[in-house]
């Protein structure tokens, strides 16, 4: 990756973005001594203007953010980093610098819960129980949350159907667990569903 520094007087633009959620958390800049230090410890270093120095985010509040990827764009002049945040990345709390607090894209982080409850071997987590007792276990439970929802599905009370099809959706994730699956590969058949349709057209 070669990032053409000398366009912005020493400093590119760098967004950062949830790895899992994809929720864009806030906007900084960096030189090439902030961007070789992020890419050899892992952790975001921006260079503030403010400060005039390297500044590594969460060194006074231990929020840091865990790089999982960097991207540039097609110029080499700005950067996108994907990243596991350790806490709120805005200094008012706020989990995004952009004051958006969403559960859109939380699905993406339940999937990484239900795996390290798994992985981690959490005695009394419902999750790590469930799993342990086999796909056959798994695979009824989806089953009894299908029909609760198919219930559901014919009354009128909204809430109770938004909770059954949560119930469906956490199980679902976790039977893709069972079967070393993510949810990302099934996307990818939707994707390509999608092609393939509009090809046909």
């Amino acid at each position: 990756m070669n990032i053409d520094f000398s366009k912005g007087n020493g400093l590119v633009p760098v967004v950062i973005q949830d790895n899992n959620t994809l929720q864009v958390l806030m906007v900084g800049y960096m030189n090439e001594e902030a961007f070789e230090k992020t890419r050899r410890e892992k952790k975001v270093t921006f260079f503030s203007r403010s400060k005039n120095r390297l500044w590594t985010k969460g060194e006074t509040s231990g929020n840091y953010l865990y790089v999982e990827e960097i991207l540039s764009d097609c110029d080499n002049d700005s950067i996108l980093i994907k990243v596991i945040p350790a806490g709120p990345v805005c200094h008012t709390g706020s989990t995004s610098c952009f004051n958006e607090e969403t559960a859109k894209g939380f699905i993406y982080e339940l999937e990484q819960i239900i795996e390290q409850r798994i992985e981690n071997d959490v005695a009394e987590s419902y999750t790590n129980k469930l799993f342990k007792q086999g796909i056959n276990k798994v695979a009824q439970k989806v089953g009894e949350e299908v029909v609760e929802l198919i219930i559901e599905a014919k009354d009128n009370n909204i809430e109770l159907f938004k909770n059954e099809a949560a119930d469906l959706l956490y199980h679902l994730l976790l039977l893709l667990k069972t079967k070393n699956i993510n949810l990302q590969s099934i996307e990818e058949v939707l994707q390509k569903r999608h092609i393939q349709s509009i090809k046909m057209r």
